[in-house]
């Protein structure tokens, strides 16, 4: 964090390698680097590693932990599984201590096969991100299969609402980071 280019991190947490919840991520990446004026960079898919994150040992995972924490904005999408997000992203993010996602500013993505799932990342990603320090400045974006099959319409519906949010956030958080280096 700290540079006058907002840094852009996306995670995908399904546990299939180059799923439709990678894809959706990074067109919200793309998409949220445009509006921030940020550097999108290669996104993490949780998929391709998810055998190493129980272990003792988890170099992969440990790259991708301190990319994310290092991230200015992240875009961090889950299907929804059982009425929650994946274990996998949830077995990924506890290897975080307290603090571990401190300032960054987070976007949740929820893919979900039915609407009555849309508060997913409310009711159940957004508490876990905020415990990690992790600023949270608007709705999760919430696609389902029709949304899926017009994702740029739903994008950019989803930044009409919450787009000035998550810019003043992200303004703020450089703004911070510029003092804090400023003070060293």
């Amino acid at each position: 964090m700290g540079s006058s280019t907002p840094s852009v991190v996306v995670v995908a947490g399904n546990p299939r390698p180059g799923s439709r919840t990678l894809g959706a991520a990074e067109r919200v990446g793309h998409a949220v680097a445009g509006l921030v004026g940020g550097q999108l960079s290669e996104p993490v898919d949780l998929a391709t590693f998810a055998g190493e994150i129980l272990t003792a040992e988890h170099p992969t995972a440990d790259e991708a932990r301190a990319r994310l924490a290092a991230a200015d904005v992240a875009v961090i999408a889950t299907p929804v599984h059982k009425a929650s997000f994946t274990g996998l992203l949830k077995a990924f993010l506890d290897l975080y201590g307290p603090d571990g996602l401190g300032g960054v500013v987070v976007v949740p993505v929820v893919v979900a096969g039915s609407p009555a799932h849309a508060l997913v990342g409310e009711v159940h990603l957004r508490p876990v991100l905020v415990e990690l320090g992790a600023v949270v400045p608007t709705r999760s974006l919430v696609l389902t299969e029709p949304d899926l099959a017009a994702l740029d319409d739903a994008v950019d519906t989803w930044l009409a609402r919450g787009g000035d949010a998550l810019r003043r956030a992200v303004a703020i958080d450089l703004q911070a980071d510029e003092l804090v280096g400023a003070t060293r």
